[in-house]
């Protein structure tokens, strides 16, 4: 038997997902996250889930890793030190920035400081036009002497951003090919390499962040890549990026700002192979930890991209998995503020101290203390009873903030139950509602720790009348991972009108997308059967400042359908563009910017999931226990193992559902049934 594995790395545990490639058999796993050394508890997690199930180290083919060592990194600014070298008169163009403010009404906020120093600032004559025209050569002299400023500067890291770049990316390559050559021990990003769009900002900015990111992602990948090798010497490494593909140890060298979103990216990914596989197309998925909650909206099976938004307070232009996030995680923190009124986060407790029941110094109540002190958690503990939780420490906190609101105490708990729901149900309309999406129509996917404990509440809400739970909620991200392809996004900036006259423009970047795609697929030896490719255009009517990304036609063999006039584009655009804003215009004119390809296969062929090999001949019920759900009176409740519940089999609320990674909460009058993968249909009686 060979199999493959998913590992995400999280804050308080590093999560497993191992899949049996013979019989689509999956096992998960959980160990403590090592944030000194995050590469010893990918290995050491890996060897124990080996042991306990019985897998052949050996037989290990592949293993794909989602990793926050880039966002802990910009978060924390512990990066490289940074040289930027520019067109001369814009080495300040990132501290200049756009001029607006971070928070719209919050006068006292400012912008995150450059992480370039102007003392590594520098300048260099040289001068290329929008339209990609020379207008000022960059010499040999010029070179030498920006060599040795650079030198002079002693960086880790130096990214190469001149102006209009992207339009020709001559003066770049020079200076990149001779700092290599003059200083062979720094790392050098180029901006025409790493994203080669317009927009000057965006792009020194996500230029500046990968050339930050190389000295310590180099460092992580050479412990991570010998640490693996010695446990499974046989298997191959591939790290998940924000866009919620894989993508080869090299080109996270190379590019370790694609990495910057990878956790949230992973848990998309496996949420959007979830619903397809069982014919849920449209979904919304809750992504609910011990800190925050990552949502997200799935459409046709699809996973949302984005293109552009800030990480840790930098801007960052490069294709993104579009979630929205906000501070509601079982350690938000309740809280009093000035005006008397309760509020639910962003504060956590973290892993440490954590909640005032994991006793281990916290006295601030949360929202895992409000669902332990409301029944809804086991008084056994989490991880199967590894993890212990203290009720009376809990309810200590919960009382001693209800004192101060003068309330009871099961109302306080409710409370903040209620008003952590109401942020989360917030950033869901943000993703739909607010985009013209009905919830209504979507299933609701919790997954996380602490998801499908309060997927009932969000998705009453919303109106949503079903709420799926996946096999392993807690293992989803991980889960994602082992089903992610490889991935590489090409890029061409063109700026050019929409018109007949530029057909032989477009097709030469269509031409030069597919020669990049077809170069790829065979560098990283990915299986013919399994390439695809997908194509879109970033179009706009001249005059307005954002674009719309417009997907080209594809015929069954997987090419984009040829077009001897723009009129399939122009329609194409219109019907984009009446999605988004309501309306179109036929007379304005448009333009293209960006010409965009997405290439997407495989290495190893993918055996679908079938069930968690962990289930055994037990009754599924295992007792009692009183649970406050929409009432202050408590309800006495069921209680299930999940792992011991089989295919078909239904439970009907109130219940509770425990497992390894997480708790389910099902309502008086609800129906939860088991599909045929091992997932949790919850049907709402609303």
């Amino acid at each position: 038997m060979t199999w493959m594995v998913g590992v995400d790395v999280g804050g308080t545990f590093t999560d497993f997902f191992a899949l049996n490639e013979l019989n689509g058999a999956f096992y998960v796993g959980k160990y403590p996250s090592t944030p000194e050394n995050p590469a010893h508890a990918v290995t050491q997690g890996l060897i124990d889930l080996a042991a306990a199930n019985g897998l052949e180290l050996a037989a290990l083919r592949h293993l794909s890793h989602g990793t926050t060592v880039a966002t802990n990194a910009l978060i924390q600014r512990k990066g490289g030190k940074v040289t930027l070298l520019t067109t001369r008169g814009f080495a300040d163009l990132l501290e200049i920035s756009r001029q607006t403010r971070p928070h719209m009404y919050d006068l006292y906020q400012d912008h995150a400081p450059p992480l370039v120093p102007p003392e590594r600032r520098l300048e260099v004559t040289e001068r290329i036009t929008d339209g990609g025209e020379v207008l000022i050569e960059l010499t040999d002299d010029a070179v030498i002497e920006a060599c040795a400023a650079v030198k002079a500067s002693a960086p880790q890291a130096c990214a190469v951003c001149l102006l209009f770049a992207f339009q020709n990316d001559e003066h770049e390559k020079r200076l990149c090919a001779a700092l290599a050559e003059a200083i062979p021990t720094i790392y050098v990003s180029s901006s025409s390499a790493v994203q080669s769009e317009f927009r000057e900002v965006e792009r020194f900015s996500t230029t500046v962040l990968n050339a930050y990111l190389q000295p310590v992602m180099a460092e992580y990948i050479r412990e991570l890549e010998a640490a693996v090798t010695d446990a499974a010497p046989t298997a191959s490494l591939g790290l998940n990026q924000s866009s919620g593909g894989l993508m080869s140890l090299a080109r996270s060298r190379d590019l370790p700002i694609r990495t910057a979103l990878s956790g949230p990216a992973a848990g998309v990914v496996g949420a959007a192979h979830i619903a397809r596989q069982i014919g849920r197309p449209n979904v919304i998925t809750l992504d609910m930890g011990g800190t925050s909650a990552d949502v997200a909206l799935i459409r046709e099976a699809s996973v949302p991209i984005a293109f552009g938004r800030e990480v840790a307070g930098f801007p960052i232009r490069m294709p993104m998995v579009d979630v929205e996030t906000v501070g509601a995680g079982g350690g938000s923190i309740a809280w009093i503020d000035r005006d008397g009124l309760m509020k639910v986060g962003p504060q956590s407790a973290g892993a440490s101290p954590g909640p005032a029941c994991y006793g281990q110094g916290g006295r601030d109540a949360t929202v895992t203390d409000a669902n332990l002190f409301l029944g809804r958690l086991s008084q056994g503990g989490l991880l199967g009873g590894a993890m212990a939780l203290d009720l009376d420490r809990a309810r200590e906190a919960v009382e001693g903030i209800a004192q101060d609101l003068e309330t009871s105490a099961v109302r306080l708990a409710r409370g903040v139950i209620d008003i952590v729901v109401a942020n989360m149900v917030r950033a869901i309309r943000t993703i739909s509602v607010e985009r013209g999406h009905d919830p209504r129509e979507y299933v609701l996917m919790p997954f996380g720790g602490a998801g499908p404990l309060h997927a009932r509440d969000v998705a009453t809400n919303l109106g949503i009348q079903e709420i799926l739970v996946p096999a392993a909620p807690g293992i989803v991200c991980a889960h994602g991972l082992v089903v992610s392809d490889l991935q590489e996004d090409f890029v061409v900036g063109r700026r050019l009108r929409l018109v007949d006259n530029e057909l032989n423009v477009i097709s030469e970047a269509l031409e030069t997308l597919a020669n990049e795609a077809a170069n790829w697929f065979d560098d990283e030896h990915v299986r013919t059967e399994t390439r695809q490719v997908s194509i879109r255009l970033d179009m706009r009517y001249v005059g307005q400042n954002f674009e719309l990304a417009v997907p080209l036609a594809q015929g069954d063999d997987g090419k984009y359908v040829a077009f001897d006039d723009v009129e399939p584009l122009r329609r194409a655009f219109f019907q984009i563009h009446e999605e988004n804003y309501g309306y179109h215009n036929p007379e304005d004119p448009i333009e293209i910017i960006n010409f965009r390809l997405t290439a997407r296969g495989r290495v190893h062929p993918l055996v679908e999931s079938k069930g968690m090999m962990d289930q055994n001949e037990f009754s599924a019920e295992t007792g009692y226990r009183d649970v406050v759900f929409n009432q202050d009176e408590p309800v006495q409740c069921r209680v299930f193992q999940r792992h011991a519940l089989s295919v078909g089999d239904e439970v009907i609320g109130p219940a509770v559902i425990e497992q390894l990674d997480a708790t389910t909460l099902v309502y008086p009058g609800d129906t939860a049934r088991v599909d045929d993968f091992g997932n949790i249909l919850i049907s709402l009686d609303v």
